[in-house]
């Protein structure tokens, strides 16, 4: 059961044996006020929606799975919902950029290899294109040469808009045959808006979303539909409650600060790339001259968009798949010469609550809410699990799961894709509830 506290907006559970206490229940911290993060996920700043049906074969807590076939133009409606915050912009535009990415971790890392592959097998082609006779409320479409998997344009706030995109690569293109068969790797399609400046430029970052979706051969996407239509009435009602229900339309996910692409930032941090350790805060200039000066000079194209933080945050596993075994041992050994910054780091506080005197004189409730680091690099949830039965002295064999709070107070069992999707420096409150014998 949920019980008031102070700053909780969302919750994550952990259930345990019956024969010891409870690990602390996770709640993500609130303030008195809605914070930004509150406003935004009720109220977005943007929203998108594509005119395409969701899958009914995902799972309840899975994200959305959209099907489109290839080359087939797609409306995607851009809604504005932040008027009265936006109207002191006498130019009522904002540029957007939508792009298509690969959903897989790993396929990121390998990206420019991949795009630079499948340009070779089809020269002349692009991954995306703007229909732009079907587009309504868009103005000055950009398609740069050089970006074939994106496109760019301006919009009108004050009128209706939707730009009509097709995707013309199919996620089979990217898998390697395996028994005889393929299974294609899904792409994300991902729209980042930018606030317009007096000269032109793109001065400000102002929302980004995405939606996973599968892109098969012309009609293949209705097939694939049909079929997975098909298999779900065969399933029991019991077995259906298992899964979500398809939609008309796909509404795109706000995307954190910390997962827009980087082809569209620009770094303005100091310069610091001394000697053979690089800097989190080295910019792409930086990190190619690091390569090339430690003797990776083959993988300086590779890595042609990444940043001294991007190269720190990536695994030796992630290097050896990159890289080859030999290579990418080598690069992770030498990256690994200098403390590396975490991938993800949370800040979780227990419970009980101590009281502070510096909050007495507040109207609100006099506690100081003291918090723990769990900095991670694996990304999985049973990394979060073993840090936080460190923080909170709970042996890690008495752990049975972890919940977190979702919409309308329902529990959401942790898993791998939840710790991957957590904003970056998120706050959490941990309760408990005791474990159920069975």
């Amino acid at each position: 059961s949920f019980w008031p506290l102070p700053r909780p907006n969302a919750f994550l559970f952990v259930s345990l044996s019956s024969d010891v206490l409870a690990l602390p229940i996770f709640k993500q911290e609130d303030s008195s006020l809605p914070s930004d993060r509150e406003r935004s996920s009720l109220n977005p700043p943007f929203q998108y929606v594509l005119c395409a049906a969701t899958s009914p074969a995902v799972k309840l807590h899975d994200e959305t799975l959209t099907y489109l076939n290839q080359g087939q133009s797609y409306e995607i409606r851009m809604l504005d919902n932040r008027k009265l915050e936006l109207s002191e912009i006498n130019n009522r535009s904002v540029k957007s950029i939508v792009r298509v990415v690969f959903h897989d971790r790993r396929l990121q890392y390998t990206e420019h290899r991949q795009l630079e592959g499948w340009k070779w097998n089809r020269p002349g082609d692009r991954l995306l294109d703007i229909d732009i006779p079907l587009s309504v409320g868009i103005m000055e479409p950009k398609a740069d040469p050089s970006q074939l998997n994106a496109a760019e344009f301006l919009w009108d706030l004050n009128r209706r808009a939707s730009v009509f995109v097709q995707v013309h690569c199919i996620s089979t293109e990217f898998t390697p045959r395996k028994h005889g068969g393929e299974k294609g790797v899904p792409f994300r399609i991902q729209i980042d808006t930018f606030r317009q400046g007096d000269n032109g430029e793109s001065t400000e970052h102002l929302h980004s979303a995405s939606c996973q979706i599968k892109v098969f051969k012309p009609k293949g996407a209705d097939r694939k539909q049909k079929t997975d239509r098909e298999k779900m009435e065969k399933r029991t009602s019991q077995e259906k409650e298992k899964y979500q229900c398809s939609y008309n339309t796909t509404i795109l996910s706000e995307v954190g600060p910390s997962r827009v692409l980087k082809h569209y930032t620009v770094s303005i941090h100091p310069t610091h790339s001394h000697g053979c350790q690089l800097s989190p805060t080295a910019t792409i200039q930086e990190t190619q001259k690091w390569l090339v000066k430690n003797r990776f000079n083959s993988y300086a194209r590779l890595f042609s968009h990444f940043s001294g933080f991007d190269l720190l945050k990536l695994t030796r596993d992630d290097l050896v798949q990159i890289c080859g075994a030999a290579d990418g041992i080598r690069l992770f050994n030498t990256l690994k010469s200098r403390s590396v910054c975490p991938r993800l780091t949370l800040y979780v506080c227990q419970e009980c609550e101590v009281e502070s005197p510096l909050l007495e004189r507040r109207c609100d409730t006099p506690h100081l809410y003291v918090y723990h680091a769990l900095y991670l690099e694996e990304l999985t949830a049973a990394e979060l699990i073993r840090k936080m039965a460190c923080v909170c002295s709970v042996p890690l064999g008495h752990i049975n799961q972890v919940y977190r709070q979702g919409p309308t107070g329902i529990h959401i069992l942790l898993s791998d894709q939840m710790v991957y999707n957590l904003p970056d420096e998120s706050c959490f409150l941990i309760g408990t509830i005791k474990g159920m014998v069975t």
